[in-house]
């Protein structure tokens, strides 16, 4: 355990030091905070549409984050062969891998937490904060958590640019994964592509699940069981991830 916990310390400083981190957290602040001077120009409820877009701008800009960071940071440990030196060492596998994925996970809790407070700050100014806010931004953290573990799972096996590329597909089928639930239906007498679809459905994490802005922003409870399976079906899910990263990463060869 100490091994992983080193392992995810020098994750941590590493992430510190990379430029895209800040100008990534940079344009979130920037987004958040310009969010109350858009909600001008709408006709509506002005505080539905700085929650919408508040909490649309943290879940989007944190996983980019936990995905460009997330696979450069296992890059250049293969490419500035720093790699050879940490396997060579007393140090298996999947310490390299469990540390570098908690080491990323604690640098985007403290991104989300910074944005979440500037968020909550502006909120409070308004005069708009409600407890079910929290739930919200809980929901986002467990979708970086699952993300996070995208990013890591093809970082093991292929180029950044790949990785960045099947990670954002990821991201972005998830939260059109009912669109399979419903393309199935229209396949009701071909059983085979239907099976497939429903596959597919059932392969890919549904992100959608995460997404409470629509609770948040129209009024409607959210029940505190409903997060709790959040958390469990993201806890899962990122532990498959990390298993089958582990997997492929064991049988690479760096010789």
């Amino acid at each position: 355990m100490n091994k992983i916990l080193v392992i995810a310390s020098l994750t941590v400083r590493e992430a510190i030091r990379d430029r895209i981190l800040y100008l990534l957290l940079f344009f979130a602040i920037a987004l958040i905070t310009t969010s109350l001077a858009i909600s001008k120009l709408y006709i509506g409820d002005e505080m539905k549409i700085i929650k919408d877009f508040g909490l649309s701008s943290i879940s989007f800009f944190g996983v980019l984050i936990a995905i460009f960071i997330g696979i450069g940071l296992l890059y250049k440990e293969i490419d500035k062969k720093t790699v050879y030196i940490m396997i060579a060492k007393p140090l298996e596998r999947y310490h390299f891998i469990i540390g570098k994925y908690l080491g990323l996970l604690f640098t985007l809790f403290t991104i989300w937490l910074i944005m979440s407070i500037v968020f909550s700050l502006f909120v409070l100014f308004k005069g708009g904060w409600e407890n079910k806010l929290l739930w919200a931004l809980l929901a986002i953290y467990l979708e970086y958590i699952i993300i996070t573990g995208v990013a890591i799972l093809f970082s093991t096996f292929t180029t950044p640019i790949l990785s960045s590329i099947f990670s954002l597909g990821i991201f972005f089928v998830g939260h059109f994964i009912e669109g399979f639930k419903m393309l199935a239906k229209k396949f009701e007498d071909a059983p085979i592509i239907q099976s497939v679809i429903m596959f597919f459905f059932y392969f890919f994490p549904n992100l959608e699940r995460f997404n409470l802005r629509g609770a948040v922003v129209h009024g409607d409870f959210i029940n505190p069981s409903q997060v709790l399976i959040l958390i469990l079906y993201a806890c899962t899910y990122s532990i498959c991830l990390l298993l089958v990263g582990i997997a492929i990463f064991q049988r690479r060869n760096f010789i």
